[in-house]
């Protein structure tokens, strides 16, 4: 009982990441599209500085949650996803500094320099989370030790691929509705035509990512066995389609809202299908790492929920207060100021 609360914990937290640093992610990926002159970018970074760190904080939440209620699973994670999740890392470092690096000296070529970490810095997390979480759907070539067989090029397969591609597409829609609601004048005219256009483009990638999992990974089993979870799917479809209604009514908000219902549904479409592997096996299934062979001890999974239920309302209760004390629209007088918040 104790992991598969643990279990659902762990995808839940995964889920939260997604949402709030997807955005994130998904606008600073998009900015060379979006962001016409200087003025543009700043308003761009300033759309997204307040939020970032903050965001960034589930990402360890998710990592803590593994480390601590399935050290098992931690381990061969980072031993056999070493190459992508070091990229993500340094990728992230790059793309947090640029936020802070960027203003230091007033010469374009400086500001040009790292614009280039940032977009980087965005693009490739959102990019490469999605190849890591589409490969453990597949499952991982590891063998009853726990070592790894393959390397980095092991992980871009086709089906991985395609869910770096799916997460790339889910972010960059979820970041430029974000600015939607952020900005106003042209500068939201544009991010509201380019998330028309990224929807078309998710419902593609997203249809065909389906049909791929059903050939590709051992997801639908558990679905076929309780036909009651295909609501998971059922929502995910609506709030996908819930996008398109409030864009078209330009109910920034709602479609914001629905966006993130969207990645939640992904996310929790992968982890039910999952269970109760966490590092599913390509070589053999009795290979795989579950919630029972991969989970601390009882005593452990107790105290570390106490802590859990303490602490995690209060980070919620913190962003709260920090989305709620910047939810006004940024505008050219914001940018005077040197820093982006």
């Amino acid at each position: 009982m104790l992991e598969t609360i643990w279990f659902v914990l762990w995808g839940i937290l995964w889920a939260i990441y997604f949402i709030l640093d997807g955005f994130d992610l998904g606008l600073g990926t998009l900015m060379p599209l979006l962001a016409k002159n200087e003025t543009e970018k700043r308003i761009i970074y300033n759309a997204q500085s307040p939020y970032w760190d903050g965001n960034e904080v589930w990402l360890i939440t998710a990592g803590g949650v593994t480390f601590a209620a399935f050290p098992t699973t931690y381990a061969v994670m980072f031993s056999s996803l070493y190459s992508a999740l070091m990229l993500i890392l340094f990728a992230l470092i790059f793309r947090a500094v640029s936020f802070e690096f960027r203003e230091k000296v007033d010469k374009p070529s400086w500001r040009a320099l790292w614009d280039v970490f940032a977009v980087a810095g965005s693009f490739l997390p959102a990019l490469l989370l999605g190849v890591a979480f589409a490969n453990i759907f597949r499952g991982i070539p590891i063998d009853e030790q726990g070592v790894f067989h393959g390397n980095l090029l092991t992980l871009l397969n086709p089906y991985g691929i395609g869910g770096g591609i799916l997460f790339l597409t889910l972010f960059c829609l979820h970041g430029s509705l974000w600015l939607t609601l952020k900005v106003e004048g042209e500068l939201q005219k544009r991010a509201a035509a380019f998330a028309a256009k990224l929807w078309v483009v998710l419902l593609i990638v997203a249809v065909l990512f389906l049909l791929a999992t059903g050939w590709a990974t051992p997801l639908y089993q558990n679905y076929l066995k309780h036909p009651i979870l295909f609501l998971i799917l059922i929502f995910t479809v609506a709030c996908l389609l819930l996008v398109r209604v409030f864009i078209k009514k330009q109910a920034w908000c709602k479609a914001w809202s629905a966006s993130g219902g969207t990645i939640l549904g992904v996310t929790l479409f992968g982890v039910i299908g999952l269970y109760p592997n966490l590092l599913p096996s390509s070589i053999n299934s009795f290979y795989s790492l579950t919630i029972f062979n991969s989970a601390s001890s009882p005593l452990t999974l107790k105290i570390m929920l106490g802590v859990a239920l303490f602490f995690v309302p209060i980070v919620i209760i913190y962003q709260a207060w920090v989305y709620n004390f910047f939810k006004g629209k940024v505008k050219e007088s914001d940018i005077a100021y040197e820093e982006p918040y």
